[in-house]
């Protein structure tokens, strides 16, 4: 049985303040986009992506991405939704039987590793559901319309969810169709598969697998980039203390 990848790349430049979309803005040099294929191509976990892009784009992200970067693992590019869920429904329409398990993960996240990547793939193997994320390291507090604080919640028992997440087949598909038949919009894809009462297993992902939406992060992607390439390794450990001098 194999194992696909959908990779959402449909999002625009609206929070960048750029006309242009994200996943094709320049980090250290190649398209955001490019980093993460790259990452997903080296996975031994993987074997074919997805490609969700804008409608307009598919033309574009299949000679100037795929073709030009020699990204062979992408077999399939799509037109993604008016939102991220509708955009990761179209690429699941395609998703054949014969791929037992579907890996889904965010576009502008170019600092995934392949070692999580092919650890969520074998965790849903054995629990059927997974997504990584890290545990909270500061303290959350809950607050009212007012910005009153109402409670100060319980911190070992957080954590932020990041991509990839990982799932049998038939599992994702029947909580997407529910959803849809429901029309109800999740937070992310573990929360759909959650709504159908299955069990999601969190395991432990990167603080450096930040999601890139901002200015700000652009500027803190160069950061770990260069910091990557000094130390000659393929995972950077960033303090929050290092992430401040940034900026």
């Amino acid at each position: 049985m194999k194992v696909v990848a959908i990779i959402v790349a449909g999002g625009s430049g609206k929070r960048m303040g750029n006309s242009r979309s994200k996943q094709y803005l320049l980090l250290g040099g190649l398209p955001i986009l490019v980093h993460t294929l790259r990452t997903f191509e080296r996975a031994s976990a993987i074997n074919h992506v997805i490609l969700v892009v804008p409608e307009n784009d598919i033309d574009y992200t299949r000679h100037l991405i795929v073709e030009q970067h020699q990204i062979s693992k992408v077999k399939h590019i799509v037109a993604g939704g008016m939102q991220r869920q509708d955009s990761v429904r179209n690429g699941l329409g395609i998703v054949s039987d014969e791929n037992e398990i579907v890996v889904i993960h965010d576009g502008v996240r170019p600092f995934i590793s392949e070692e999580i990547i092919n650890a969520s793939v074998q965790k849903a193997f054995e629990e059927d559901a997974v997504t990584v994320g890290v545990a909270v390291k500061d303290t959350v507090k809950s607050v009212d319309g007012n910005g009153l604080i109402k409670e100060t919640l319980k911190r070992d028992t957080l954590w932020l969810t990041q991509t990839p997440q990982a799932f049998k087949r038939k599992i994702i598909k029947r909580a997407y169709q529910k959803a849809y038949e429901d029309n109800i919009y999740g937070t992310d894809d573990a929360s759909l598969v959650e709504r159908i009462n299955i069990k999601v297993r969190m395991i432990k992902g990167s603080y450096d697998n930040i999601k890139i939406t901002t200015p700000e992060d652009i500027e803190l992607g160069e950061y770990l980039l260069k910091t990557r390439k000094e130390s000659g390794t393929k995972v950077t450990k960033v303090t929050k203390e290092q992430r401040h001098k940034v900026f």
